[in-house]
């Protein structure tokens, strides 16, 4: 189904044109509808219900419900959210129920959204598939014999399917704009620290970010709008922007747009630079200045990605040892054995592979040689995109090399399916805003572009984005 803007929706149920107890009813109604897509891993029918009846009577006794009032949504399920486990998708933490929610969760209830659903992802958020899922795989809602993308594959099926307005990801090095360009929708990194990541499951807490994926552009700005600023739960945060983060005037006109030529070179496919050729072609005749833009350390951002990515997970994944939360191995004859009984049931094949790189490359002896040398390459990249944002405003180029691929046909070349981040891990490293827009069809299914802007110049990237979304289409 095709929903309203978020702010008319949230605007009828504020004036009691719309009832937040039938839209929960219709997304929970989609959400069954499309169980072939596997989309959803859990829904939240009781508390859904519940707060949309609660937002009915505040709205009945003339109190305004909030600038989101009854508008479903759904978050990956690695958000600690009440009402349903919170898993990420691992065996690890089948049966755990969050003790509280994670803030963006929090920040968007307060303005009356409703969440109705956890989605599917890659265990842990390791992966661009959605295939590490230790439950089932999702499918992509244009062919459902190719993956979603991932590790957010759920979160963006679920809007691509129209199964409720906006949905919650996260973004570590790609995982809510390659998903959103597989499926065809609007996914969003924030500059990272912009939304708190208290009561998120963490993966590599250096580059993790919240993402958020919609329809619109309009759509995710509001989102964002809602959940970014700063949180004394999560050190990280920083400030948000004086002017907030709806779209200003849109208009690439005069905008200074930097096309990346490592992400236009070898490995990108015919169809996927045909329709991104096209649509700089259309922002020029928009009035965009279009140049080239190199940044010579692009082509080992991947290599950089793997090595700090699984260095940082070792250490975050190092807490689940079956002794205080999470699956334990119950008949342990000592200690020893349980954690290492524990370890090795709980965690999949994934997770095992990012632990034993990371470890090693922490550990003693090899620390220099990888771990240092990749954060000196990091330090690089970051100083080539401040250059680079001297010369143009915003940096373009695909989200993705392909358009989304067949399920199992990368499963067993675990290098194959860390290529499918390429063109997404340097935004994480650098730690700037980026977004991908939907921007045409190549046999059938989605192609994405993506947009970067300078760090803490989310507001300008949205706009811009909401300029281009308007060229491109």
């Amino acid at each position: 189904m095709t929903w309203e803007p978020i702010e008319d929706i949230a605007a009828k149920v504020n004036k009691g044109e719309l009832n937040a107890v039938d839209l929960v009813d219709t997304s929970l109604n989609a959400i069954r509808q499309k169980e072939e897509f596997k989309a959803i891993i859990a829904i939240i029918p009781e508390r859904a219900r519940e707060r949309a009846r609660h937002i009915d009577e505040k709205v009945a006794s003339g109190e305004r419900a909030g600038r989101l009032a009854g508008v479903p949504f759904i978050a990956k399920d690695n958000f600690l959210v009440f009402g349903a486990e919170t898993t990420a998708a691992s065996n690890m933490l089948k049966g755990f129920n969050a003790p509280y929610q994670a803030t963006v969760i929090e920040r968007l209830e307060a303005e009356g959204a409703i969440c109705v659903a956890k989605a599917n992802l890659d265990a842990y958020a390791h992966g661009g598939s959605t295939e590490n899922s230790d439950f089932f795989t999702t499918r992509n809602p244009h062919d459902k014999t190719r993956v979603p993308g991932g590790s957010s594959g759920g979160s963006a099926a679920s809007v691509a399917l129209g199964l409720t307005p906006f949905a919650l990801g996260t973004d570590t090095g790609g995982s809510t704009r390659q998903p959103a360009g597989f499926v065809g929708c609007v996914g969003y990194k924030p500059t990272y620290g912009l939304m708190s990541r208290s009561g998120i499951v963490a993966m590599a807490s250096s580059t993790d970010t919240v993402g958020v994926l919609a329809s619109t552009v309009q759509d995710t700005a509001l989102v964002v709008d809602v959940i970014a600023g700063k949180d004394d739960l999560d050190s990280t945060t920083i400030a948000r922007q004086q002017e907030g983060y709806l779209p200003g005037a849109a208009s690439v006109a005069g905008k200074k747009i930097g096309v990346i030529k490592e992400y236009m070179g070898e490995g990108v496919s015919d169809g996927v630079r045909k329709q991104i050729e096209a649509s700089i072609e259309r922002l020029q005749k928009a009035g965009a200045i279009i140049t080239e833009v190199s940044l010579p350390s692009l082509s080992l951002a991947l290599a950089v990605y793997y090595i700090l990515c699984p260095a940082e997970i070792s250490s975050n994944l190092s807490r689940y040892d079956g002794q205080r939360y999470g699956y334990s191995y119950e008949d342990a004859k000592d200690l020893s054995e349980s954690y290492t009984k524990s370890r090795a049931i709980g965690f999949g094949n994934e997770a095992k592979r990012r632990i034993m790189i990371g470890t090693y490359v922490l550990s003693s002896g090899y620390y220099d040689a990888y771990y240092k040398r990749a954060q000196i390459v990091r330090t690089k990249l970051i100083q080539e995109a401040v250059s680079a944002f001297e010369a143009v405003d915003f940096l373009v180029g695909p989200v993705a090399p392909t358009t989304a691929f067949k399920i199992g046909e990368r499963a067993d070349d675990p290098l194959a399916m860390y290529l499918a981040d390429t063109m997404t891990v340097a935004a994480n490293l650098i730690g700037i805003p980026s977004v991908s827009i939907p921007c045409g069809m190549s046999n059938g299914l989605p192609v994405g572009m993506q947009i970067m802007a300078p760090q803490r110049a989310d507001r300008e990237l949205l706009t811009v984005a909401a300029a281009v979304e308007e060229a491109v289409q």
